[in-house]
């Protein structure tokens, strides 16, 4: 029988999966707005227009809320965002493949902040596809049962395994879905009772939880096929977060965003603009200013400064507590609490702008292509930059929607995600203008990824490049801030994922993250959740 007298740690355990996975309550969001006194009382600086400080200030300025978001490029979005080459001929996207984004939080957070029905979400024509030396398999859209029957078929003596997998997945996503709706109205003792799948993983890897259901090492390799998605191998990735999300991309399908995913990042700028809010571009913060363990306000670059009751940091968590603040402010603890979490995988991306249309030429709009390396193998060849034998994804955006590109042409993706240790040595050389040998290696990689996606995906490749542009993880950090070129913030180790996550309230009063870098974490979805998170934090502070 249950023990109903749950352990002190337990129940610590069981209240941080229950916030991170509630909805913002409303009610209480009003009733705390109605303590608060006059809204013009809380001036609060964002520094950051990325996906978690545009929720976060689109929240706090329909809440009336003095709000300034400061970003140091000249558009919102962080790596929601795109960019124009040939005059214009091709727009390539910088990030998004694909995203859920019906029947979850992202369709209720971009609704609570008044831009979902400006959007135009396209249904993709599958998650993704794999392909490997030994088999292809394309991840159908919201139908799991004919993804386990795709499966089944190429590893028939796990049919069951494959199943009860799939479904572990789906049920630890139902079961969020059914806490969001109670909106944590529960018994906590009674948590791992009516909560099972949730509280079986709450410890897990994603590489434990495969072990509980299937034994063949190819089959593993196929079911962690997202990893790339949330950039660490099973063997390190938390078993929730990979449920929570795979899960909810079989349930409720991957989408895109018509016609970039800069039009996300534009709606949610316009509507802080429209509530009131300001938003400052091509500006930098240098300094947080505090006094007695309290943010009074931030000093940009020019010297600039402005006061503020709360200061929300969009940007790199390390860059905030080890850059941004005075000297023996941060508490000497939580400065190597984030010393212990690493950055997450960077990327090294191609685009591509043909001079043809090539849609009927390939099958699927997102492939992810493997070599003969299992997952693990997979990750340090990643890590390691080893473009040559490392995976890579191939996204052809004309397939998401009709009219992606102009006529007779066609917009591809070549993606290699990539630790930043290859790219470290340029560093000081980057910073500075001399780019030289940095040119080099990044000419060298371009051509490898060309070369290998024409080998195995689309012959004749090389001929049809009209346009190209690539990006590395220095890139990545010179438009983003972002430590390491970090793609996904700190990484989603089994120290600082879900329950363990960082909080976005930090020691220093009035200074919180929203974004990657705090929680939950990374990913569109993941981003957003996180500007809601600090909202309501903010809310609970100043009117509880």
């Amino acid at each position: 029988m249950f023990n109903k007298h749950i352990s002190r740690r337990s129940f610590l355990t069981i209240s941080a999966m229950t916030a991170a996975a509630l909805a913002l309550d409303w009610k209480k969001v009003n009733a705390m707005a109605a303590k608060m006194g006059p809204p013009t009382d809380y001036p609060t600086v964002i520094i950051g227009a990325g996906l978690g400080g545009l929720c976060c200030g689109a929240y706090l300025a329909r809440q009336g809320i003095p709000v300034t978001v400061i970003e140091q490029h000249y558009v919102p979005g962080g790596y929601a965002t795109s960019f124009d080459r040939a005059a214009g001929k091709f727009t390539f996207e910088v990030s998004l493949h694909g995203t859920t984004a019906k029947n979850n939080s992202v369709e209720r957070i971009l609704k609570n902040i008044g831009v979902y029905d400006r959007l135009e979400f396209v249904e993709l024509p599958d998650i993704y596809c794999m392909k490997t030396p030994d088999f292809e398999i394309n991840v159908p859209q919201r139908n799991p049962d004919l993804y386990i029957q795709m499966l089944a078929e190429k590893f028939p003596e796990e049919a069951d395994g494959i199943r009860s997998f799939v479904y572990e997945m789906i049920g630890i996503t139902d079961e969020v879905d059914r806490l969001h709706q109670k909106k944590g109205k529960f018994f906590k003792p009674f948590f791992p009772l009516q909560y099972r799948k949730m509280w079986h993983v709450r410890n897990q890897t994603l590489a434990d939880m495969l072990k509980e259901h299937v034994q063949n090492q190819a089959l593993k390799d196929a079911l962690a096929g997202l990893w790339g998605y949330y950039g660490l191998p099973s063997s390190q990735l938390s078993a929730f977060y990979y449920s929570v999300a795979t899960g909810g991309y079989l349930k409720n399908g991957s989408y895109y965003i018509k016609q970039r995913s800069q039009d996300l990042s534009n709606a949610m700028a316009q509507e802080i603009e429209n509530s009131g809010g300001k938003i400052l571009y091509n500006k930098t913060v240098t300094n947080i200013r505090v006094k007695d363990n309290t943010v009074t306000g931030i000093e940009m670059s020019d010297k600039t400064t402005l006061a503020a009751k709360a200061v929300v940091s969009n940007a790199s968590a390390l860059t905030t507590f080890q850059k941004m603040l005075p000297k023996d402010t941060v508490p000497e603890a939580y400065l190597k609490q984030l010393k212990s979490y690493r950055p997450s995988i960077s990327s090294f991306i191609v685009w591509l702008g043909l001079n043809q249309d090539i849609t009927d030429r390939i099958s699927c709009y997102g492939t992810h292509v493997s070599g003969k390396q299992d997952v693990e193998t997979a990750y340090q060849s990643c890590i390691n930059g080893d473009i040559e034998n490392g995976p890579f994804g191939v996204a052809a955006y004309d397939k998401a929607f009709n009219g992606y590109s102009m006529p007779d042409t066609s917009t591809l993706m070549l993606l290699f995600l990539c630790g930043y240790e290859p790219w470290r040595q340029f560093e000081s050389d980057y910073q500075n203008n001399r780019k030289k040998s940095y040119y080099t290696q990044k000419n060298q990689w371009t051509d490898i990824l060309i070369r290998r996606a024409e080998e195995t995906l689309i012959p004749g490749l090389s001929s049809m490049i009209e346009v190209k542009e690539a990006g590395t993880p220095l890139t990545n950090w010179q438009y983003t801030g972002n430590t390491e070129g970090a793609i996904y913030g700190f990484e989603q180790s089994m120290n600082n994922a879900f329950m363990n996550r960082i909080s976005n309230e930090s020691p220093i009063n009035g200074l919180y993250l929203a974004g990657s870098w705090g929680d939950p974490g990374g990913g569109y979805e993941g981003a957003l959740r996180s500007g809601e998170i600090t909202f309501q934090k903010l809310m609970e502070k100043w009117g509880g």
